[in-house]
């Protein structure tokens, strides 16, 4: 091991960063294509022993790392107090003393920073960054070799941001100061009280400054640390499920447990079509990592062609039917949607009624359900299915395709489902594209009374769209009906997703079920 321990506190809620931290841990905040606690980790030599409290959300910290870090040395610190009158990070400072006397670095868990090489602790010191003048950041002034003072938030006149890094050669030293600070029952103290009592004590502290530092424990924060990390994807960010790319493998997060089960039996199901499964959790699943490029950045009517009549051949297989696959159906589309529906309306304290919708006047949403033919949707033969099937699901290698990120379940039904569905998910990514609609090329937004909707669309993906169309022609799929799949598709992601995307999906949904409806039914 090294001649250091390095302390990570991950025990906190991360209560300034809103609904991110409502399903999981901070640490566990994807910057770029990793979690935070991984640009921290594999800073650090190979056989550093990790200490690291936790508490909200703890388990989550711990099944992560056991897939992602299988050989570290790592010991876990259970905090009992981390939300609350009595929690604070000075109590889960506190909670790790004894497994901390030695030298060690303390490494706050919304703290990333450039490659450095530590290999051993020579003196006490801080970490710092060339001053920004924010006054949301703690500071601290230094002469030429030692730091002086560090200040409290809102501070204007100092040397460096303090970046929440901090080496300890005099741990007894150190513990001494905790140990005074909690029995002076200062329970809202935090790493910068401590330092803060050293330093007034003649307690030396060098001081080491960074290049690059990224502080991604407020929201403001943690979007410029995604826009300037260059080691990143373009996904459509969900609260209750994460996606983590590393050099050989991935590793994917839900908070429902029941859906990471599901997963990881239905990769059972779809072998050799999806990538190989190394282990799995109670809320991940680890596999391996596919060499090849994404789908969505080669796409071409071209390789669309060739997607088809593969997934015609390895994917789309007909099942037997089942007796209770009609009702199946029902619960999918009809139930599903009807829920998530209410779900959108209520979050966006929105009613259903008629609305005009880029100069259309359209019914009800509910009007429009009742509409639908229920028989098109149920009383169809079941398919082997992929479930989420988009271009950003789909890796292509010497003109092969891997799927990824496939649907838990069609209605709880593991092994059947609906090839009209990843027919409707396919078209409907051909206009609603991933990329372009996080570079915000999509308007939504309220003239008076008028709904006004559009998004800027590919004109090569429209031509891939002209072969799937071609594709449905040629095998006796019904087209207008993975449109109409589509515009439901569009509605049922509405409450899934981040404002305005959600009130954008919605509409869009809407229009184009009417414009749908009425085409079908005019045919």
């Amino acid at each position: 091991m090294e001649g250091y321990k390095v302390f990570i506190p991950t025990s906190g809620i991360g209560s300034r960063l809103g609904e991110m931290t409502k399903y999981t841990n901070k640490g566990l905040v994807r910057i770029g294509k990793k979690p935070a606690i991984s640009y921290i980790i594999e800073n650090y030599p190979q056989n550093t022993e990790f200490i690291i409290s936790v508490g909200h959300y703890g388990d989550h910290i711990k099944q992560f790392l056991s897939l992602a870090y299988p050989n570290k040395n790592i010991t876990y610190v259970d905090v009992d107090f981390y939300d609350g009158p009595n929690s604070s990070l000075l109590y889960s400072i506190s909670k790790v003393k004894e497994y901390l006397r030695c030298p060690f670095i303390f490494h706050a868990c919304d703290t990333i920073v450039d490659n450095f090489s530590i290999s051993n602790i020579s003196s006490n010191w801080l970490g710092g960054h060339s001053a920004s003048k924010n006054p949301e950041y703690r500071s601290f002034n230094v002469t030429e070799e030692y730091a002086t003072k560090i200040n409290d938030k809102g501070e204007m006149s100092y040397d460096f941001d303090y970046i929440g890094i901090f080496a300890i050669k005099d741990y007894d030293v150190f513990w001494n100061y905790v140990d005074l600070l909690v029995q002076n029952h200062k329970n809202s103290s935090s790493d910068y009280e401590i330092i803060y009592e050293m330093l007034s004590n003649n307690i030396q502290f060098k001081y080491k400054i960074f290049n690059s530092w990224y502080d991604i424990g407020n929201m403001s924060a943690l979007i410029k640390a995604r826009e300037n990390i260059q080691d990143k994807f373009d996904i459509l960010d969900k609260n209750d499920e994460s996606i983590f790319i590393f050099d050989e493998f991935v590793i994917k997060f839900f908070y429902d447990e029941k859906i990471c089960s599901n997963r990881v039996q239905r990769a059972e199901i779809l072998k050799n079509l999806v990538p190989n499964l190394l282990d799995s959790t109670k809320n991940f699943y680890k596999y391996e990592y596919t060499k090849g490029e994404l789908l969505a950045s080669v796409i071409n009517p071209e390789v669309m062609n060739h997607l088809l009549e593969w997934s015609k051949n390895n994917l789309w297989i007909k099942l037997q039917k089942q007796d209770n696959f009609y009702q199946t159906c029902n619960n999918f589309y009809f139930d599903k949607t009807k829920q998530r529906i209410n779900k959108f309306l209520k979050d966006n304290n929105i009613i259903d009624e008629e609305d005009i919708i880029n100069g259309i006047k359209i019914p009800k949403m509910s009007h429009l359900l009742d509409k639908i033919d229920i028989d098109l949707f149920c009383n169809v033969i079941p398919y082997k299915f992929h479930g989420d099937f988009i271009l950003d699901n789909i890796i292509v290698n010497n003109n092969n395709f891997t799927l990824i990120d496939w649907r838990q379940d069609f209605a709880g039904d593991l092994s059947h489902g609906d090839i009209y569905y990843d027919l409707g998910k396919l078209n409907h990514n051909l206009i609603f594209n991933h990329d372009l609609v996080n570079k915000n090329n999509y308007i939504i937004k309220k003239i008076k009374n008028e709904v006004i909707c559009d998004i800027l669309v590919s004109k090569n993906l429209l031509d891939c769209k002209k072969e799937l169309l071609l594709f449905c022609n040629n095998n006796d799929i019904d087209y207008n009906k993975v449109e109409l799949m589509s515009s439901i598709i569009w509605i049922n992601m509405s409450p899934l997703h981040i404002h305005p995307l959600d009130k954008f999906l919605y509409y869009f949904g809407k229009y184009n079920l009417y414009l749908n409806l009425k085409g079908y039914n005019n045919d």
